[in-house]
């Protein structure tokens, strides 16, 4: 498996298909590269270079019991870009990856062209009395609980019911799709999982307000997770160049369940 060592000692692996402009992927919690496989694909079809990595902790990726935090993440991205001597990037991120694109560009603008954030937590997700659209504090306390508690069991509810919408009326739940969150969870470490909600809990205005590339926020109105109206309008207002769209009734795991138009959305936007 290819895989760099950064220099803390950590392995991190990452996939590297074809040539072209690169296109970097960068994944939610808790999941791994495996989750854009859609979009790796359907770019590598359209004549791009497609990466995407294990963040530290997640699948096949070593599992340190340090490091487990957003500035390590981006750190990590760094050393994957400088090693494979990346330029003219565009990068995606969704949710927790949404921070660590927007951090990594705001801190590397020189290897980057375009930047998406896909059902980001950005600028932040946490209810307070400037977003009172945010997350409450118990739902944190709740996914910690979850995973110190029955991880597995946990794992299988999320992908049932918020990440894809399928507790929503008129879903159809794909078991295939929830065995494969559940899969892509259990295979990362219970420490980095846990210690991901810190970085739910940080700020990213000024990552934002730093970027000067063209950034395209996308986001789903019916999303659980990173409600519509705790961050998209704040995060388009902060970007110098951002964009918006909107999908209405989409979920969080929106990438998965409607690959079929946001594949075509990104390319249109990549291509502009």
């Amino acid at each position: 498996m290819p895989t760099i060592t950064t220099t803390d000692g950590v392995k991190i692996f990452y996939k590297d298909w074809g040539s072209g402009q690169p296109i970097v992927f960068s994944h939610g919690w808790p999941l791994s590269a495996d989750d854009w496989d859609a979009q790796m694909t359907f770019f590598l079809g359209h004549g791009y270079r497609v990466i995407a990595h294990d963040r530290r902790g997640h699948g096949r990726s070593d599992q340190p019991g340090t490091g487990n935090d957003m500035d390590h993440w981006v750190a990590d991205l760094a050393a994957l870009t400088a090693h494979l001597n990346l330029r003219d990037a565009i990068h995606i991120g969704h949710s927790t990856g949404g921070g660590e694109v927007a951090r990594y560009v705001a801190r590397h603008p020189e290897r980057v062209a375009k930047a998406v954030l896909v059902a980001s937590l950005t600028p932040n997700m946490y209810r307070s009395e400037e977003n009172p659209s945010g997350q409450p504090p118990e739902w944190f306390e709740a996914i910690r609980a979850g995973v110190l508690g029955n991880r597995s069991q946990f794992f299988r509810f999320v992908p049932e019911n918020p990440f894809y919408g399928y507790n929503l009326d008129g879903a159809e739940p794909s078991e295939a799709i929830i065995a494969n969150w559940w899969r892509q969870g259990m295979a990362g470490g219970a420490l980095a999982h846990y210690a991901t909600v810190a970085s739910w809990l940080e700020d990213y205005t000024e990552d934002l307000k730093k970027i000067t590339v063209p950034v395209l926020v996308m986001h789903g109105e019916a999303d659980q997770v990173v409600p519509f109206a705790s961050s998209v309008p704040r995060a388009v207002d902060l970007l110098k160049n951002g964009s918006l769209k909107t999908y209405p009734g989409y979920p969080h795991g929106m990438l998965t369940t409607h690959a079929d138009v946001l594949n075509p959305d990104l390319l249109s936007f990549v291509r502009s």
